[in-house]
């Protein structure tokens, strides 16, 4: 081994260059950012929503009630819970089939945060090339105050969104009083120190390598693209060769693309998209508005980069054929599965009765004999009224001959109440066969009937 080759050093990681991206405009700009306001305005705002009395989205893991606008799930009702969330992931799946990463690139909260954390970066540090210079510049006082006050910056949004998540589980009034009375519990001050360390450090400092490195939907989402998908795409076979152009026009033999590089520097996570599809592309479409921009400037068709698919590019389809080839039989399937799946959601939930009860026997006495010989069996009855009105309830049963209540036929529950109600149920002598002998309990309302079996049990 030479003394050349004995001193090879082999990187197993190499050290992150700094993006600075390039602000653009544009329409897929303007979509994104409308999504990003959406979204925020969802979730800063729904904690301070009220509805009768009370907030309006709250998941009061305490009380063990999750409230939804008019909506109270129970943990009896995590089937919903389980439900919503084969919806959003076999939307989101199908939704990447269709248009690639979209997802990341318009809505998901890691692109969201990033794209804030950018824009007080731009206003506080300036555009890319002040903010490169910035970066390269040895310490100053300038640079000290700029790049201070913009962490005291990133610091406290990134406090004001852990406070809003955890007010999502605590109610937000409560949650801002303990705060100002300095009576905070252990764990919520827990989870608001770490929602908002997980914001600054993702958004302000790891940004794209959250995406490249340590999201697993970059790893897995070409399984789920095929040849009809629509990504964003770069139209080799008219941009190349490419070649800066010269007094307004392009050398002969070249394509379209001058070369400028503006695409690379618009890009979130520094990807050069003419090098094809990368794992690393989140779907932004930063590029198409950055390479339009540049066709505008020098004359030439729009759509060098644009969404396309492997077989629209390679069969030179127009925008209507790729886009009527993506809505293949297949995807319009797989709509009209997750409609019904929808469909049959928010059906259930229109038609859930507003009470839930269940019967749990007394074990300690199957059944006993009293006065007047008649046999009496003990239940205990766990009503649990879901409605937010106070109800009524009337409890009966049947199924044996003279079977009656020896406890009060009507009990009345709060709002959202659960009590545990005791139920004595007698028979006339000699009334049912010995053993086991099933009966129905029934709790009916105003609103609703619900009927539960039992088992009334006669000593032999």
């Amino acid at each position: 081994m030479s003394e050349q080759e004995s001193a090879q050093v082999i990187k197993f990681y190499a050290a992150r260059e700094a993006i600075h991206p390039r602000e653009i405009s544009g329409r897929f700009t303007r979509l994104r950012w409308l999504c990003l306001i959406l979204t925020q305005i969802v979730f800063y705002g729904f904690p301070w929503l009220t509805w009768n009395d009370r907030q309006a989205v709250l998941f009061d893991l305490v009380n063990r009630k999750f409230y939804i606008f008019g909506l109270v799930l129970w943990p009896q009702d995590f089937i919903y819970l389980a439900v919503l969330l084969i919806i959003c992931a076999y939307g989101l799946f199908l939704v990447t089939a269709v248009a690639g990463r979209v997802w990341c690139g318009f809505a998901c909260p890691q692109t969201v945060y990033t794209e804030i954390f950018l824009w007080i970066e731009r206003k506080l540090e300036g555009p890319r090339s002040a903010r490169i210079a910035l970066d390269r510049a040895p310490w100053s006082v300038n640079k000290l105050a700029r790049r201070g006050t913009k962490h005291l910056v990133w610091i406290a949004l990134g406090l004001w969104t852990g406070f809003t998540f955890v007010g999502f589980f605590t109610p937000i009034h409560t949650l801002g009083a303990e705060i100002f009375n300095h009576s905070l519990g252990p764990w919520e001050t827990w989870w608001i120190l770490f929602y908002s360390f997980a914001t600054y450090g993702n958004a302000g400092w790891m940004r794209e390598q959250v995406c490249k490195y340590m999201c697993p939907y970059a790893r897995f989402q070409s399984s789920m693209f095929d040849k009809d998908s629509l990504l964003i795409t770069y139209d080799v076979e008219r941009g190349e060769p490419r070649g800066a152009m010269r007094k307004g026009e392009k050398a002969s033999g070249n394509g379209d693309c001058i070369d400028c590089s503006l695409c690379v520097q618009v890009c979130p996570t520094g990807i050069d998209i003419r090098k094809g599809l990368q794992y690393e592309c989140i779907g932004c479409a930063s590029c198409i508005d950055a390479c339009n921009s540049v066709m505008d400037k020098v004359g030439f068709p729009r759509g060098l980069v644009r969404y396309a698919t492997d077989n629209g590019m390679k069969n030179r389809w127009t925008d209507q054929q790729m886009i009527k080839r993506a809505l293949r039989p297949r995807v319009l399937i797989y709509t009209a599965i997750l409609g019904l799946i929808i469909l049959a959601f928010f059906t259930s939930l229109a038609l859930r009765k507003p009470v839930k009860m269940d019967v749990i026997r007394d074990r300690g006495s199957m059944g006993r004999i009293v006065e007047d010989d008649r046999v009496e069996n003990v239940y205990r009855l766990q009503i649990m009224n879901t409605s937010e009105r106070a109800q009524r309830f009337t409890i009966s049963a049947s199924g044996l001959p003279s079977l009656a209540l020896n406890t009060p036929a009507e009990v009345t529950l709060a709002p959202t109440e659960t009590r545990a109600v005791p139920l004595r149920l007698r028979v006339d002598h000699g009334v049912g066969q010995p053993g086991s002998n099933k009966i129905i309990i029934t709790l009916k309302s105003d609103d609703a009937q619900l009927d539960e079996k039992a088992v009334f049990f006669v000593p032999r």
